[in-house]
């Protein structure tokens, strides 16, 4: 008895001094049913980590862990079937002419307008070692009735920094909001100048102070270094009162856009007035509906979880099938996730062989929801 005490003893101590991490011992207990109301919307050969969907049924998908050359942005047909989009020489990437082709395609969505938008991080990893490429960061605005694009927004020094990986953009009025975890920061992009400038660069609630888990397990660098990712995902409110953004790991944190939009605003005259919103988990990605609910994957739990604008959270969904569900997407009355499996992938699992079970999918659940304003009308 004197031993198991003592043992016990020195657990405690070893937690309370950060030495042992719970999660690295007891994983989390995985869902072992199947929740019904879950449906299959498409699948794939390739790994993607963001889908958008028009309000005619278009369905388009990001493909940043693409294993191979050529795709970055698809549409998403039947039976799996994808089509680079705009086209084939959109997604080849040459770095003589970076303006008019995709390096790598971190995000995408419906813009407010109308329009797809796409995300090109201008760099290949967060953390590795790789550098943002000159040109290679954009903000790509395409038509979905020509299938051209009709404006690029390049994201260019002294914004982009060399350890610069644009993630995701959200929409509020004429600007456009895009995390930075790369260089730890927020750029804010006037769309009608085209002048951007950075907030919140490595202030403490953009930074990452925990380690990453998914299914239990710590995400780890091909380097063999504890993956760590700061400010990432983002949401505006309905209202366009308020940004909510985090790193992967949490809390989720907010602020009221006016203080981003001042591009004359000191940096600690902003940083001051951001603000803890809720204790979070490892988070994949995230939406918004059309009243202020966040939905925010639990990438250790394989569940879904609400967050209300009061702060109050509930589980939506929790299924086997949902394996790192990343960016997700809200239509009027679904919850749209692509599965990513990203944790299966040489990428955060210290370089071994990927594990990701194809074809990837994405699901759709059926909810009493309509989209926000700040995303499509």
């Amino acid at each position: 008895m004197k031993l198991m005490i003592k043992t016990l003893s020195l657990m405690i101590g070893l937690l309370l001094a950060g030495g042992v991490q719970a999660e690295d011992k007891i994983p989390p207990t995985l869902p072992t049913q199947q929740d019904a109301r879950l449906q299959q919307a498409a699948t794939s050969p390739h790994v993607w980590n963001g889908v958008t969907v028009t309000k005619e049924g278009r369905v388009f998908a990001s493909f940043t862990q693409s294993e191979g050359p050529g795709l970055e942005l698809g549409e998403v047909g039947e039976n799996g079937k994808i089509t680079p989009y705009p086209d084939a020489e959109w997604n080849q990437w040459t770095s003589s002419d970076p303006e008019h082709h995709f390096l790598h395609v971190n995000a995408l969505r419906i813009g407010p307008d109308g329009y797809l938008w796409a995300v090109d991080a201008g760099n290949t990893g967060i953390g590795t070692g790789a550098k943002s490429v000159d040109g290679g960061a954009k903000l790509v605005k395409i038509d979905l009735a020509s299938n051209k694009v009709i404006k690029t927004y390049l994201i260019k020094p002294p914004i982009l920094k060399p350890a610069s990986y644009i993630d995701d953009v959200r929409f509020n009025g004429h600007f456009a909001y895009m995390t930075d975890p790369g260089a730890v920061g927020l750029v804010v992009l006037n769309l009608q100048t085209g002048k951007a400038h950075r907030v919140l660069d490595d202030q403490p609630l953009s930074i990452d102070h925990a380690p990453i888990y998914a299914d239990g397990k710590k995400l780890i660098l091909p380097n063999g270094q504890e993956k760590r990712v700061g400010l990432d995902q983002l949401e505006v409110s309905p209202d366009g009162k308020w940004l909510y953004y985090q790193a992967i790991p949490g809390p989720m944190a907010r602020i009221e856009t006016r203080y981003l939009d001042d591009a004359s605003l000191p940096v600690d005259e902003v940083n001051k007035h951001a603000h803890k919103f809720v204790d979070t988990w490892s988070t994949g990605g995230t939406a918004i509906d059309s009243e202020g609910n966040i939905y925010a994957s639990d990438i250790n739990t394989r569940s879904i979880k609400r967050i209300t604008p009061e702060g109050k959270v509930s589980t939506v969904v929790s299924d086997p099938r949902l394996v790192w569900i990343d960016a997700m997407w809200v239509s009027d009355g679904a919850l749209w996730m692509p599965s990513g499996q990203i944790n299966r992938t040489p990428a955060t699992t210290g370089g071994k062989a990927s594990t990701v079970e194809y074809p990837v999918k994405i699901y759709k659940l059926p909810l009493p929801i309509k989209p926000s304003p700040r995303d499509h009308s």
